[in-house]
């Protein structure tokens, strides 16, 4: 993610902090010295903002471990100031295993709320309003006792994208297959999005704000199961395009240019008789213009590192690449040379045809 901090690496999972959790810290910051906090308060207030997140990281930590465990990988935890988030290259798709990795991150949660409560004094009686409203020495780890509670309480709201909504889906999906159990889960999901809403604009605006991140991350997570669903059992030779125009290595910026302006293509492989060795994207060919390169080789403004699919790889794996990087265009090899292009909009199209012939 653009302008994150890089922590450093956790068992090879890359750990950043994004730009705006700062802004996070400089509101608590001005918060508490609006408060008239002084300024060993306001450090604690940081302190206790950070050791929340250190939690958060260790719940991601242990859905990524967990995931790890069944083969898959996770590059990066990115914190954000609503949480972290774990990129995980997919989620499980057999129950137990999804069931397991869903269950991981609130457990850890679990183990931090216990230990804390076995090394901490017990409270006399139920803590006053004032006990949860300022950051002392004296309740800074009653606290974070409670935040983890919460987490967990958060996390088990049955609701894509939270855990709860993950491990339903598991659940459900031993009797009623993925497609089926992620439809209920997210409908689910949905539902309590729309009460969150209601109730959001009675009692506390966040709820509005969660309310909607729940109700287009369950929409997301139903679509792109029953995508999945639809390309099982196909491969990347029958959702690729054949009909493309490329260019080669010697071609000039002012030939790709005449290219882009008179065909569809936004974007083009380069490939030197049937070998790809790059691509060149709309955006490198506009900068190159604009830096008056016309006369330039393609060769010295495309992008020389390319991956590139099989024509035998399977086309739900192609499409969970490409909905994961972003990258416009994929070259297809058959016996290492160029037999097409793949991109999202093709993939989607072969989706809306499967659906059609299937209704």
């Amino acid at each position: 993610m653009k302008w994150s901090l890089n922590l450093g690496r956790v068992a090879g999972i890359k750990i950043l902090v994004h730009w705006t959790f700062v802004l996070l810290l400089g509101w608590v910051a001005f918060t508490e010295a609006q408060r008239g906090s002084d300024a060993a308060t306001i450090l604690l207030a940081i302190g206790f903002i950070l050791a929340v997140f250190l939690c958060v990281v260790l719940h991601e930590l242990g859905h990524a471990l967990t995931a790890k465990h069944y083969g898959i990988n996770t590059k990066v935890i990115t914190l954000l100031p609503i949480g972290g988030v774990a990129s995980l290259e997919k989620m499980p798709e057999k129950p137990k295993q999804e069931l397991l990795v869903a269950l991981a991150g609130p457990a850890v949660n679990v183990v931090i709320a216990f230990i804390l409560w076995m090394v901490l004094p017990s409270l006399q009686g139920v803590p006053a309003e004032e006990f949860f409203m300022r950051i002392t020495p004296a309740n800074f780890l009653y606290l974070l006792l409670f935040v983890n509670v919460v987490l967990v309480l958060f996390n088990a709201i049955p609701a894509f994208p939270m855990d709860g909504g993950r491990v339903l889906r598991a659940l459900l999906a031993f009797k009623l297959g993925r497609v089926r159990a992620t439809q209920i889960a997210a409908n689910l999901g949905q539902l309590l999005a729309i009460f969150f809403v209601f109730i959001g604009f009675f009692y506390n605006p966040f709820l509005i704000l969660i309310g909607a991140f729940v109700f287009f991350g369950a929409y997301s997570e139903n679509m792109v199961v029953q995508h999945l669903d639809f390309l099982r059992g196909h491969s990347v030779r029958e959702g690729m395009m054949t009909n493309f125009v490329t260019l080669t290595p010697t071609n000039t910026v002012r030939d790709a240019l005449n290219k882009l302006l008179t065909g569809s293509e936004h974007e083009f492989i380069v490939e030197d008789e049937g070998v790809v060795v790059g691509t060149l994207t709309r955006s490198q060919l506009i900068q190159a213009v604009k830096e008056e390169q016309m006369e330039t080789h393609v060769a010295k403004v495309m992008s020389a590192e390319v991956k590139t699919f099989n024509v035998q790889d399977k086309l739900s794996e192609a499409y969970t690449e490409l909905q994961k990087t972003r990258v416009p265009l994929y070259p297809v090899l058959e016996n290492g040379r160029l037999a097409g292009v793949i991109n999202t909009d093709n993939i989607n199209e072969f989706i809306m045809v499967k659906s059609a012939l299937m209704h």
